[in-house]
């Protein structure tokens, strides 16, 4: 393995500059992730059929939120590499675009939701009960209008942990969450909204959060701020950079999101249990991935930053610190999360067969993440940061379609796996990418296409 003989006087980031990035991220990204679980585990005393309509609703949202936001990755890897040349009235340029390109691109598919919505429901689910229809109409119609909330949020996310501040993103994302809960409390538990009441907190919330990481961002003080003295105009030359990254970026959430989607029609065929199964495990695993994540969300901020300055033996060094930092906090929190499903699947008074159906989708996560998921989703993040984004973008498409989405009926249907083999099919997908990725970062292509 190469040793890196790099002075401590020219490391971009000190040890503590990593733990105060990625230690905040984590109990961020945990905050976010309680947002959605509270909304599925509240809403269970309305019964299956609102945690069921609540969880397809949610798998359309996050399908918008980061086709979305992947102006929110284009910007910080923007911003980020002008940051890292020295460049930082620029970089404060690109944060205002991509605030402003988010506004626009926000509001835009919030209409368009509406304007699609029988469509969607009608078309993507159309194997559902009508009463886990009826909770999913209901909760659509109120949580869209969040839509401009949560990318404009994660827009500023964004900017501040370019900064190397995520601090700040931490806190408000704490906000977020007492707001979520104090609505749900009121909404579901007192005047029986149920999913109606689980969408207007949800609303409350990230509109809240939008509000407020904005108005921070107008400090003047700060690296990257929002300047608002100039005419506020679009500003086409840094715009066409966010979207050299994220418009593929885009095109390969939107591309892995509608594989899922699809994949959890096909889940819905196996009936309403293994729906309220794949929901549960779903919440779970999102908690297990939360180290790996944040990680992921940390390595953008650095290798941006590295690959700005034009050092890429740093971007390396780097790159495998944070790896293998990846590697041992995935397998302990996994690990130590897997031991405690009995009591987290207690919380959502599941019938025993969906509770054993949740257990062992987990189990087949909990494998999956301990051996190859920083390599699936740690190295992409590196090569994204560095410009490297169509080559994701392929790989990513193809083993998603090929691998999830193919795989998926083999196992599911033809092979007669039911629900379980859904999830099989994702491990197929995840060692699929991992095989592309690892030669493309040690091949060093990725030092040729800094955006700036």
């Amino acid at each position: 393995m190469k040793k890196y003989n790099i002075p401590a006087e020219k490391l971009l980031f000190t040890n503590k500059d990593l733990w105060r990035l990625i230690l905040p991220l984590v109990v961020d990204l945990f905050l976010s992730v309680f947002v959605g679980m509270a909304d599925s585990v509240m809403v269970a005393s309305a019964g299956e059929d609102a945690v069921s309509g609540v969880s397809l609703v949610d798998t359309v949202m996050r399908l918008l939120i980061q086709v979305a936001s992947a102006l929110a990755s284009g910007g910080a890897v923007v911003a980020g590499q002008y940051l890292g040349c020295g460049d930082k009235k620029t970089a404060c340029d690109a944060s205002m675009q991509l605030v402003l390109s988010s506004a626009l691109v926000s509001v835009g598919v919030t209409g368009l939701l509406f304007v699609l919505r029988p469509l969607m429901l009608g078309w993507l689910f159309g194997q559902i009960t009508p009463q886990v229809r009826a909770c999913a109409d209901t909760y659509l119609c109120i949580v869209a209008f969040s839509l401009p909330g949560i990318v404009l949020y994660q827009a500023g996310a964004a900017i501040f942990r370019t900064m190397g501040n995520s601090k700040v993103t931490m806190w408000i994302s704490l906000m977020m969450n007492v707001i979520n809960l104090a609505g749900n409390a009121l909404l579901i538990y007192c005047l029986k909204m149920g999913t109606a009441g689980a969408a207007i907190s949800t609303l409350a919330a990230r509109t809240a959060a939008a509000v407020v990481i904005l108005v921070l961002l107008l400090d003047e003080k700060r690296d990257l701020h929002l300047v608002l003295k100039e005419k506020i105009r679009l500003r086409w030359t840094l715009i066409k950079k966010i979207l050299q990254i994220g418009v593929p970026n885009g095109m390969e959430n939107f591309m892995f999101q509608m594989g899922k989607i699809l994949v959890l029609s096909l889940v819905s065929t196996f009936g309403t249990q293994a729906i309220a199964a794949n929901s549960v495990a779903n919440n779970i695993i999102s908690v297990q991935s939360l180290p790996g994540t944040a990680v992921s969300t940390g390595i953008t901020t650095v290798v941006a930053r590295c690959v700005g300055k034009g050092d890429f033996e740093q971007t390396r060094y780097y790159m495998r610190r944070l790896m293998v930092l990846m590697y041992t906090a995935l397998s302990a929190f996994n690990i130590l999360v897997f031991l405690f499903v009995p009591l987290i699947l207690a919380m959502y008074e599941l019938s025993p067969e969906t509770a054993e159906l949740a257990t062992r989708m987990t189990l087949i996560h909990t494998i999956g993440s301990v051996l190859i998921w920083p390599l699936t989703f740690g190295l992409p993040t590196g090569l994204r940061a560095a410009g490297d984004v169509k080559f994701t973008m392929i790989v990513s498409v193809l083993s998603m379609w090929i691998c999830r989405v193919g795989m998926a009926y083999v196992f599911a249907q033809w092979l007669g796996m039911g629900a379980v083999g859904v999830w099989l099919a994702m491990m197929v997908d995840w060692l699929a990418r991992s095989v592309f990725y690892v030669p493309r970062w040690l091949g060093g292509k990725w030092r040729s296409m800094r955006v700036v």
